[in-house]
């Protein structure tokens, strides 16, 4: 009877440590001993494993198994959910990493399904970080794909669109898993504190919430990066009298990165650093807004919402004295999501600059207010009778519309037909300014 464990050509991604060598071996790390290892144990992604949805349906056993691509960043459950479907099957799983793999590798690991499939079992071929693999390594996936002699499990941190070939898509079922939620990597942590026999419960550490809530929210919807953080915070701990081990707000500083860590996301630091940067930018100051442009991205500030502020400003204080200027951070919001990061870096900062260098004008910020005011104020106030349309004859005999002049055949009624209620009448709220200063005299330019 063949051995029925899963199998992998690169030691790191087997499931138990290799017993055979001399000696003992390393343990796991934290994250992978806490892998869960039932549908119960896994925390996050409700849109796939959710009661009634498709992973739960298959993962349950509801089903044919078809070729996926599991889309999402690092430490979201890619990995775990390719192992728990594989598992409610009677299928060899074998794991190859695109990093160390080529297409000896994958022609040896489809030779071997291809004879697991004379007698009559199934093969789950899992490529961890698909998109590394070229052309030529993809297209050799193809025909066992096809044919079915392999199940693909796909798993990517890049949008599949642009890094996993056309055919392959086509074969497959792309599902996108979403960063973790704050309080679903607190879960996760916690689990890990309290367990004796996978976590860090034997080496008794004592944690505050504060603590705890902290690290959830540094970690980014990244679960294996809370867990390596905790365990070498943990580790590096030496035991007190009693045998715990008390972490400090300073050693988890050291665990995860001082700027990750000193850049909480839902905390006053946050808006600290967005407010420099903006308001480093309505003072046409390049060099300061580059600064907290990069303090925010290296602190790990997501880039949408830098982008969603970039474009307030290029309207609020710039606005038509450069109207290319939402055009870029329109462009940037756009490119950003489409790419992502660290290759967002790019259109953010050009935006920046751009904007830094543009002249301001918060012209239609005081337009929009002042016609706000009126507009809170007369808000029972009619539209006059020549603006509004007789759609029905009782309409037209009660006015509706009489006197409207039409302007591409009456050039004077841009000046002489009043378009505001009577008793506004004449009531200014826009006004060409001069910018408050311009790209060529502009000192940071």
């Amino acid at each position: 009877m063949r051995d029925s464990a899963p199998k992998t050509l690169f030691p790191d991604l087997r499931d138990e440590p290799d017993t055979s060598t001399i000696g003992s071996a390393a343990p796991a790390p934290l994250a992978d001993r806490m892998r869960p290892r039932t549908l119960e144990e896994f925390v996050g992604q409700e849109q796939l494993v959710g009661e009634g949805r498709v992973l739960r349906r298959l993962i349950q056993g509801a089903g044919t198994l078809p070729s996926m691509i599991f889309w999402g960043p690092p430490g979201t459950g890619k990995t775990t959910l390719a192992r728990l479907l594989a598992e409610r099957t009677n299928a060899s799983f074998v794991a190859l990493s695109a990093v160390f793999s080529g297409v000896k590798d994958l022609r040896s690991a489809i030779s071997e399904a291809r004879l697991d499939r004379r007698r009559g079992r199934r093969t789950i071929l899992f490529v961890d970080e698909i998109h590394r693999f070229n052309k030529a390594q993809q297209d050799a996936l193809l025909p066992a794909v096809e044919d079915g002699t392999v199940t693909l499990i796909g798993a990517t941190t890049e949008n599949p669109s642009f890094e996993v070939i056309s055919a392959l898509l086509s074969r497959s079922r792309v599902l996108t898993l979403n960063p973790l939620a704050e309080k679903e990597v607190e879960t996760i942590i916690r689990r890990a504190l309290a367990n004796e026999e996978r976590g860090l419960a034997s080496l008794h550490p004592e944690i505050s919430d504060q603590l705890i809530q902290r690290l959830a929210n540094s970690a980014g919807g990244d679960a294996r990066m809370a867990l390596a953080a905790l365990e070498a915070a943990v580790e590096s701990t030496r035991p007190d009298k009693r045998g715990a081990r008390s972490i400090t707000d300073e050693t988890l500083v050291e665990a995860l990165g001082r700027a990750q860590f000193a850049y909480d996301k839902g905390g006053e630091e946050h808006y600290n650093l967005a407010s420099a940067l903006i308001k480093s930018l309505r003072n046409s100051d390049v060099n300061a807004s580059l600064y907290w442009l990069a303090r925010m991205i290296e602190g790990g500030a997501d880039p949408v919402f830098i982008v969603r502020r970039l474009c307030i400003l290029a309207s609020e204080d710039i606005g038509l004295a450069d109207p290319q200027a939402m055009v870029q951070a329109a462009a940037a919001a756009e490119i950003v999501q489409l790419i992502g990061m660290p290759e967002g870096l790019f259109p953010l900062t050009q935006a920046t600059i751009y904007l830094a260098r543009a002249p301001k004008s918060n012209a239609v910020l005081r337009a929009y207010s002042a016609a706000n005011k009126d507009a809170v104020e007369t808000a029972r106030e009619p539209v006059p009778l020549h603006l509004r349309n007789a759609v029905t004859p009782l309409m037209k005999h009660l006015g509706y519309g009489k006197e409207y002049r039409y302007v591409h055949s009456d050039a004077a009624a841009k000046d002489e037909m009043n378009c505001l209620p009577e008793k506004l009448r004449g009531r200014m709220y826009f006004e060409n300014d001069k910018p408050t200063d311009d790209t060529e005299n502009n000192k940071n330019g």
